[in-house]
This record gives structure tokens, sequence and C-alpha cells, in this order.
């Protein structure tokens, strides 16, 4: 009995293991069929797509192939990633050029240097940006002088350029700051300098040393104006143009100190009361140099200038030799007026005010007048852009000889610079600076 029912139990299961074999079998073919179908669409499906990319290679976007989409705009994702239907929770994309001009399409504005994409705040061009891009080679070649050489006022030195430097030099200019005698690093005792040849020294050996075909492009401050036009009597073959920047542009006989005395004094006037004066040979001589009260000259040259620049001013700023200032400077026109002569104001000066500067431009004309608005008596401090643009300015302006034939009379000069301050480089004359045509 026993074996009776083992033999039919295992009769069962052998035929059972024979129906799950067949149904497997079946069920591996009917799978291996339906793979095969799926490969056969894809391959289909990799055929037309390929066939779809070769027709549209040269096409960027249905827009190009079909105008009439091209104002249809899918819904964007928002910034969380959700979209509200039919409004477009995203602002509108930014351009390649930075922003779009409410209508869909692109604002012509430079790139700058950063990745980022500009604000509607920022300046079209930046100033660094001057001499880059598309008016690199335009600017260069408009520049008749590449070299600057800057001369600093009274009681300061080479360093209060440094700016100016920086600007200059990544225009890809070449900026020479020089130190007085007396001034900077310079180790000589301010007390010592009894004239201007002895203070200027240092200009005229720079000058001396330059090639012959050299020439170079004189930016003076304050008092460093006087040094200048001596520097332009002895040199006048090596300087191209003179840039007196809130500056002592003095005429023929004149003296330095004769350029800051008001005739007018008032109680606000801050000159007299900065002013300290050193008697080296004792008090019953000629003071030998001046210094300026710390507690003053804040308010007198950076009144505002940087909070940095002013304590590097205080730490680095030295007695002015007295002597220069007082020695009357022979100019020729032969010399000193072959020199082309350009004036920069500044429009907020304690210690030479906008009237005074205005009374020294005058009494001897420049060439031109230019406005640095909102700067101190310290412009290479308080404005260094806008000087900057300035004196690329006045570096582009063309030799008389280039743009003018022999027979042109004043009237057309004149005509020819107001032609030149509305089409020269819009984007030089921004919002920080102004021109002032001489009368």
């Amino acid at each position: 009995m026993g074996n009776q029912m083992g033999c039919l139990w295992g009769g069962e299961t052998r035929s059972k293991r024979r129906n799950k074999k067949g149904t497997v079998a079946g069920g591996l073919r009917k799978r291996g069929d339906w793979e095969n179908g799926v490969i056969e669409q894809q391959a289909l499906a990799m055929a037309l797509q390929q066939q779809h990319k070769a027709q549209l290679r040269f096409e960027r976007n249905l827009a190009t192939r079909d105008p009439s989409i091209a104002s249809v705009t899918p819904p964007r994702k928002s910034y969380h990633g959700r979209t509200n239907g039919d409004v477009n929770v995203m602002p509108p994309r930014k351009s390649y050029h930075g922003r779009t001009n409410g209508e869909g399409k692109a604002a012509e504005f430079k790139r700058s240097n950063s990745s980022r994409f500009r604000h509607i705040d920022d300046l079209l061009v930046d100033p660094r940006q001057l001499l880059n891009g598309s008016q690199d080679g335009f600017v260069k070649a408009s520049i008749e002088t590449k070299h600057f050489v800057l001369v600093h006022g009274g009681g300061l030195g080479a360093w209060c350029w440094y700016k100016s430097i920086a600007l200059l030099e990544e225009a890809g200019l070449v900026a020479t700051a020089i130190d007085l005698k007396g001034s900077g690093i310079d180790s000589t005792d301010p007390n010592q300098i009894n004239s201007m040849a002895v203070y200027v020294k240092p200009l005229l050996d720079f000058l001396e040393h330059l090639g012959s075909d050299d020439k170079v492009i004189l930016v003076a401050h304050n008092i460093g104006g006087a040094c200048i036009s001596y520097a332009m009597e002895c040199f006048p073959s090596k300087v191209s143009k003179a840039i007196f920047v809130a500056a002592a542009m003095i005429h023929d006989g004149q003296r330095a100190f004769d350029v800051f005395v008001r005739q007018e004094k008032s109680e606000d006037d801050l000159m007299p009361k900065a002013q300290k004066f050193l008697y080296r040979n004792g008090t019953s001589s000629a003071p030998t140099a001046v210094e300026l009260d710390r507690a003053l000259v804040r308010d007198l040259f950076f009144n505002v200038s940087p909070a940095k620049d002013v304590a590097l001013a205080m730490v680095s700023m030295r007695p002015i030799p007295f002597s220069p200032a007082m020695e009357k400077i022979a100019l020729t026109s032969e010399n000193y007026g072959s020199v082309r002569r350009f004036y920069v104001e500044t429009a907020q000066d304690q210690a030479l005010p906008l009237e005074l500067q205005r009374n020294i431009i005058d009494q001897n004309p420049p060439e031109q007048v230019f406005t640095v608005k909102g700067s101190d008596h310290s412009p290479f401090f308080s404005k260094p852009q806008s000087l900057h643009k300035i004196l690329i300015e006045i570096a582009m302006i063309a030799a008389k000889k280039e743009v003018l034939n022999c027979n042109t009379d004043d009237s057309t000069l004149q005509e020819m610079h107001k032609d030149h301050e509305d089409t020269t480089m819009p984007h030089v004359q921004a919002q920080a600076s102004e021109v002032r045509l001489s009368s």
C-alpha cells in the first residue's frame, strides 16, 4: 500500500514537472518574441531620429524654420522647479549681451571681463575697459604720445599717483611718477632747497635722458604746475602736451606763490590756518619750508577723498620747500609757449577754489579746459576714474598739423574743438566730467 501510494505520488510529481517545463519554455519563447519586437522598434526609432537630425543639422531651433512660432514661449520652471500654468514664473532670460530691452530683443552692450551678466545700473563701458575690446586699436592709434610723466604737488610725492599709474598701465600706456627734491623718497632736507632749479632737478634729469625722438605728456598737480612750466622752458621738444590738474599754471615772470594768494580773504579760508612756516636759518630770515597742519589738511586737500587715501597722505606728506614757490620764473613763447597746455578743474576744491582756478585760466588761457565734478583738490584720490578718462581724452586730441591746414584761422580751430566735444569718444565723456572750452 505504501509502495503504491509512493508510486502514485511520484508519477504525479513527474507529470507536473513536465507541465511546468512546457509552460516555462513557452514563456521564454513569448518573451524572446517580445524583446525582438522591442529591439526592432528601437532600431526604427533610432533610424528616424538620425534622419531627423540630418535635416536639422544647420537649424538651431524650430523658430528658425517656422517664424510663426518664434513668439511662443513654453512655460519655464521656476527656481523651485514648478510652473504656474500659462504664466511664466521665471524672469525673462537675459540676452547674450547682458539684458533684454523689454521687447525680447537683445540690448547691444559690451560685456565686462566678469562672467556675470550686467545689471541695469552698470555703466555701459567700465572705465578699466577704456582701451580694451573693439576700441583698443582705434584708441591706441589715436594717441600721439603714450608716455605720461606725473608730477606731484607741494608736500606730496610720487606715491599720490598710485591709482592713476595703475589705470594708465592697465590701458596699455606708460606712466612715470617723479619725486621732486625733498619729496617722497628723496632724502634731501626740504629746508635746504633754495631754488626752482634744484627742486625740479629730478624731472629735468629724466627729460634730459629721453631719446632724441621721444616725447612725453606732463601731468602736474598744485605747485607741480610751476615745475613743469620750468621743464617746458628747458626741454620743449621733449614735451608733447602739458596737463595742469588744479595746478599753478604760471605765466612769464610770475611766482607759484602768487597763484595761491587770494585777493579776498575770509574767515573760512583754510589755507592760511593750515600753513606753518619753518625757519631753518632763524626767524629773522625768510622761511625755508612750509608744513601743513595735519588737523586741517584733511579738509583742505582731501575733503571728499577715501579714508584710506587720507591715512596714506597723513603718514607720507613732507614739508614744502619755500624758496621755489617764491621764485619768479622766466618763460618764453618760443619754448614754453610752443607746448600745448590743458587745464583740469576740480569742482569741490578747498585748497584752490574753482573761482581761483578760473582766474588762473583767464590770465593764461590753455588750449582746452576740463572739469572733474565732485572732486576735491586731489582728484587722483577722490575721482581717479574721471581724471583717467580726461587724461586719455587729452592724449587722443590730434596734433594741430594733422587736422589743420596752414591757413586755418582761430575761428575754425574753435569750431573744430566744438565738434570734438560732441563726437569724439562719447563713452569717455561720462557723467563724472564735462568739457568747458576756453574762450
